[in-house]
């Protein structure tokens, strides 16, 4: 089966997630657990709590159809000590929501080495933090999202991944969601059918596709191998419209959250149709 969403609002409280993926048609969907631009956020009351997994399960949306994110200030990879700290407790907090919703899944960008260490010693301080992470929780698994290697971010090839998931001590909690446009911007060649397959045999090889825990189908505004992060509406960007045809055919990606980051949440509905459609 194929799980088709968003990433949805979750204004008035994370329990709100659920309803508004409903209204978009999605039978998948991605939230943040608190504000992302924010380093701290209030606790999670028993009522927003109690509401989500009441409203997830009025909704049908089990927790292996949920794929959510964590804030965009996190950097597990920061050479500078105090920076990293405020860091990890962030991220642990990210992942203790999760605990906390009962989601078992925790989606991040790695981080980045901000050209004061190489990337091997910034790879390793994520993996370390990730291992400081699973060490105080259960139940939730650390999903790196690769990148489009933007300025000095990490993450942007498949060795990269792998590097960091060798280093994390619980493999069984470390997974991987692949983001159709920070791949095609990274240098894979995910627009031609022969790329395409290529890239994910790779995939295979390089870290196996047992660890693929979800998608971000999103297209891109920039070309292949520009290492720029800017997305754009399905079909309508450098990658067009086949490679979303492919991804909906396939049964390697069937079971997983697929998740539409495009910019016009206006048209989420419409594309979350279309892609149906395509299978």
């Amino acid at each position: 089966m194929k799980y088709i969403g968003a990433h949805v609002k979750t204004q008035g409280g994370v329990e709100n997630a659920p309803l508004n993926a409903e209204s978009i048609g999605a039978t998948a969907f991605a939230l943040f657990t608190k504000n992302q631009r924010q380093w701290v956020a209030k606790p999670l009351s028993e009522e927003n709590i109690g509401k989500f997994s009441e409203n997830c399960k009025d909704k049908g949306y089990q927790a292996s159809r949920i794929l959510p994110h964590d804030s965009y200030l996190i950097n597990l990879g920061n050479p500078d000590p105090a920076a990293l700290e405020k860091s990890r407790a962030a991220f642990l907090d990210e992942m203790q929501r999760c605990e906390q919703l009962g989601l078992t899944m925790l989606n991040f960008h790695p981080g980045s080495h901000l050209k004061q260490i190489s990337e091997e010693e910034s790879m390793d301080l994520i993996a370390a933090s990730i291992n400081q992470a699973l060490a105080k929780t259960t139940g939730v698994t650390a999903v790196i999202e690769n990148t489009a290697g933007q300025g000095t971010n990490l993450g942007h090839t498949f060795e990269q991944i792998r590097y960091i998931i060798d280093r994390v001590e619980d493999q069984s909690r470390v997974g991987v969601c692949i983001d159709t446009c920070h791949a095609f911007t990274a240098g894979y060649d995910l627009k031609s059918r022969k790329g395409f397959e290529e890239t994910f045999e790779e995939f295979d090889r390089v870290i196996g596709l047992g660890y693929l825990k979800g998608m971000h189908l999103n297209d891109s505004k920039k070309e292949l191998g520009s290492r720029v992060d800017r997305h754009e509406q399905i079909g309508k960007g450098m990658l067009g419209i086949e490679p979303f045809k492919w991804i909906m055919s396939d049964s390697r990606f069937d079971d997983i959250p697929l998740v539409l980051e495009t910019p016009d949440e206006e048209r989420w509905a419409e594309e979350i149709r279309m892609l149906k459609g395509f299978i």
